[in-house]
């Protein structure tokens, strides 16, 4: 019998929700598609904070349809659109001065760990491995948030296909977006389309500071904190004023981004914020048409410079054009049942099993 949309209805009409009724039931399923064996669809909430409490409940629908008869592959995105929200008060600034903080780095309240993602240059791939990961700890049952603290070029709402404007109901707290089960925050969520940031350095340490303590995380196993590439006043300013679990640099083989991963290693020593790994991002390309693997950057740089600090190595990362296909649509490729989201949940896996996130 042929997999059809009443099929897949009755299984989701069976998935319990916490406060009772089933996802069906409750209205919640938005978008569903059956094409052949493929079966996709969206689970809506109504507010990001049900959206977090529905972490598990997403997790079941997927595993009770994996199991129907006919499903090849499930894809699930979760989404809280709510009612329209409230355009923010006018007495909310980004970009302000930063606040005298007294004694030293501090922690934020609700937030186990905080992991930020650096490079010591553009175009290594940091942004995509920063959602990718969020994305993946999440599918791993973490409770994540996701800061994209590039503050000049900001990439997340893109790659995680959000660009409702957040709301801020006080004028003074910043309400979080949820995407793919991520609760996650962008300056670029904040401007128009296509504006320039053109800020001082005090400007961007002032927004980098509201975005860490204005905006409602709620509680979080961990955040990743998207850094912006380089040795600038916003990864002196985080280092500073707030307590990182660590930090992940990434890295392409070659020997030129190489040179500038060194210097991101070396800042992260003079501030005294422990590096947790070193990641090889685009180590090989897979041609689509012939199936050859070609080293385009090299290979293999990034584990000889880890194993020369003695620093852990956490993974080696592909190019790919489906990944780069997956973060121009909205939707990481950590989100998919594709086989390229393997390498990023092995990652979060061995950061789950090191203690780390």
């Amino acid at each position: 019998m042929a997999l059809d949309r009443e099929a897949v209805t009755r299984v989701l009409a069976g998935v319990p929700l916490p406060g009772g009724g089933d996802l069906v039931g409750r209205d919640l399923i938005r978008a569903l598609s059956v094409e052949g064996g493929a079966v996709r669809f969206v689970i809506e909430a109504a507010t990001p904070d049900e959206a977090r409490t529905l972490g598990p409940v997403q997790a079941e629908a997927e595993a009770r349809l994996k199991a129907l008869p006919g499903v090849t592959s499930v894809q699930v995105v979760m989404t809280a659109h709510g009612p329209a929200p409230k355009a923010a008060p006018p007495s909310l600034k980004i970009g302000q001065h930063p606040t005298p903080q007294q004694g030293g780095p501090q922690r934020i309240s609700g937030i186990d760990r905080i992991i930020a993602i650096a490079s010591g240059k553009g175009g290594v791939g940091k942004s995509t491995v920063a959602s990718n990961l969020a994305v993946a700890l999440a599918r791993e049952g973490r409770r994540v948030g996701l800061l994209d603290a590039d503050i000049h070029g900001p990439s997340q709402p893109k790659m995680m296909g959000v660009n409702q404007r957040p709301a801020s109901p006080d004028g003074k707290t910043i309400e979080p977006l949820v995407a793919h089960g991520v609760t996650m925050m962008s300056i670029g969520l904040m401007l128009k389309e296509n504006e320039a940031v053109i800020w001082r350095g005090p400007m961007l340490m002032g927004a980098l500071q509201q975005l860490l303590g204005q905006v409602a995380w709620g509680k979080l196993d961990i955040l990743i904190i998207d850094l912006p590439p380089g040795t600038g006043d916003v990864q002196l300013t985080l280092a500073q004023r707030t307590q990182l679990t660590g930090a992940l640099v990434v890295s392409t083989p070659q020997d030129v981004a190489l040179l500038d991963a060194r210097k991101a290693l070396d800042m992260f020593s003079k501030l005294k914020t422990p590096v947790l790994g070193l990641i090889e991002n685009m180590s090989t390309f897979c041609c689509p048409n012939c199936g050859h693997v070609t080293p385009i950057f090299g290979h293999g740089g990034v584990a000889a410079e880890a194993r020369k600090l003695d620093l852990p190595f956490l993974g080696e990362l592909p190019l790919a054009l489906d990944v780069r296909v997956a973060g121009d649509s909205g939707t990481p490729i950590a989100a998919t049942d594709s086989p390229l989201a393997e390498p990023y949940r092995a990652l979060a896996r061995r950061l789950i099993a090191g203690g780390m996130a």
